[in-house]
């Protein structure tokens, strides 16, 4: 299997890197899911949402309800590529895992068109979104979107290669990726989803785009209005 994968890389504090860990093993799986059905000359069949990781009932979002949520029908339309069809589509209910033995959750979505790659992903943790806009080091915008705290950020993907000898695997920078960082309540009192995109051309994505998809997407998503 000799494939690039392309995942967000936060490379400046322990707690971006921890995130990283999971889009990391949320994209991998995604790159390996493979639809089922498909047969004779009929085409592949329209992605849906599979489950990587099903989570125990915990109140909080899933992987699975993320990737429903970002499915949308219109979807393609939102990314200004109509004509496109979602490729693959998956949730995973991951957790990041940082020192003290604590762990995070962070389910996550993706779905992958020619064009467009879209994650979303929501983050339990107590880190309010304007306090992430230090912690981050990134080149961050602040905003407030659909009346939250939230940070538009740039960062880049990470490139792996794997080998068909079975030697170590190969990383390093991938395309260009935009990322929004929107509050869970409107009070900012801890934890975000974050929706971001990158391009398969290697073009930065377009802000214009990405707002549309979240401020799209967002609202449901299970349990936002709760954090209104």
């Amino acid at each position: 299997m000799g494939a690039g994968n392309g995942t967000p890389e936060k490379r400046i504090n322990p707690w971006g890197q921890a995130v990283a860990a999971v889009a990391l093993f949320a994209a991998i799986g995604g790159a390996l899911w493979v639809s089922e059905g498909t047969s004779g000359n009929s085409g592949p069949p329209a992605a849906s949402c599979s489950d990587e990781k099903p989570g125990k009932a915990t109140g909080r979002v899933t992987g699975k309800q993320l990737c429903e949520a970002l499915l949308r029908p219109d979807l393609a339309e939102l990314l200004g590529t109509p004509a496109e069809t979602a490729k693959t589509a998956f949730g995973n209910d991951g957790s990041v895992g940082l020192e003290g033995g604590k762990s995070t959750p962070m389910p996550t979505a993706e779905v992958e068109f020619d064009t467009y790659t879209v994650t979303l992903s929501a983050t339990y943790d107590d880190l309010p979104v304007t306090s992430s806009y230090e912690v981050l080091g990134w080149d961050e915008t602040q905003r407030t979107v659909l009346d939250r705290p939230a940070v538009l950020y740039s960062n880049r993907t990470m490139r792996i290669n794997f080998r068909l000898d079975g030697g170590d695997a190969e990383t390093g920078t991938g395309v260009p990726l935009r990322s929004l960082m929107v509050a869970q309540d409107t009070k900012d009192s801890g934890g975000s989803y974050d929706v971001t995109l990158w391009r398969a051309d290697g073009m930065v994505p377009d802000d214009a785009v990405l707002l549309r998809v979240a401020e799209k997407v967002l609202p449901t998503v299970p349990g936002w209005a709760a954090g209104s």
